[in-house]
C-alpha cells in the first residue's frame, strides 16, 4: 500500500531527531578516525549521514536523471559543519515531499547510465529505499564507530548499553 506525504514526513519527522543526536556526539578530534583503511573515516561517514536525505530527496524533484559521480567524500572540519549540513538537508526532505504530495508521490522516476534505463520506480519509494532506507543502514555504521571510539551512544529503537530513556531517571 503505498504511503501518503503525511506519513513520510512523520516518519522522517522522528528519524531525523534521533538521527541528529547521534550526530551531535560525533567527536570533533576525531573526525579522520578510521575503523579499517578501506572504510570512511568518522567525519566522512557522519557528513554522508548528514547530507543524505536531502540530497536523494532532491532528486525526487526531477521525472529523470544520468547516474551522478559522487567522487569521494569531503572531510568535515567540525561536529557543527556536520550538524549544519543535517539540519539543512532535514528541510530539504520536508519541502521536497512537501511539493510532491501524494499525487507526486506516486509518479515515476528513473536513473539512467549513458541515457539507459538502469532503476524506475516511484518517487515515493526512491524517498523510502534510497534517501530514509539509506540513511538507517549508514547511521547503524556511525553508532558502531562512535562504540569504537567510546562515545556514549544514544538510544536509537530501543536503550542502548549508554541510554535507556525507559528507565526511570535516565535519558
Amino acid at each position: 500500500m503505498p504511503v501518503t506525504a503525511a506519513e513520510v514526513l512523520q516518519e522522517f519527522e522522528l528519524e531525523s531527531a534521533t538521527t541528529r543526536r547521534l550526530l551531535e556526539r560525533v567527536p570533533a578530534d576525531q573526525l579522520n578516525w578510521k575503523p579499517h583503511p578501506k572504510s570512511r573515516s568518522v567525519g566522512q561517514l557522519a557528513l554522508h549521514v548528514a547530507v543524505g536525505p536531502g540530497l536523494i530527496g532532491e532528486w525526487a524533484l526531477l521525472d529523470s536523471m544520468e547516474m551522478p559521480n559522487l567522487g569521494d567524500p569531503p572531510e568535515p572540519t567540525s561536529t557543527s559543519q556536520i550538524l549544519a549540513a543535517h539540519d539543512d538537508s532535514v528541510q530539504k526532505v520536508k519541502a521536497v515531499v512537501s511539493s510532491l504530495g501524494d499525487a507526486g508521490l506516486g509518479a515515476l522516476w528513473q536513473l539512467q547510465k549513458n541515457g539507459a534505463p538502469i532503476m524506475v520506480l516511484p518517487k515515493g519509494i526512491l524517498i523510502r529505499s534510497l534517501a530514509l532506507n539509506h540513511l538507517y543502514h549508514h547511521r547503524g555504521q556511525l553508532s558502531v564507530y562512535l562504540r569504537l571510539l567510546n562515545v556514549p551512544v544514544p538510544a536509537i529503537y530501543g536503550p542502548s548499553a549508554d541510554e535507556n530513556p525507559m528507565a526511570a531517571g535516565q535519558t
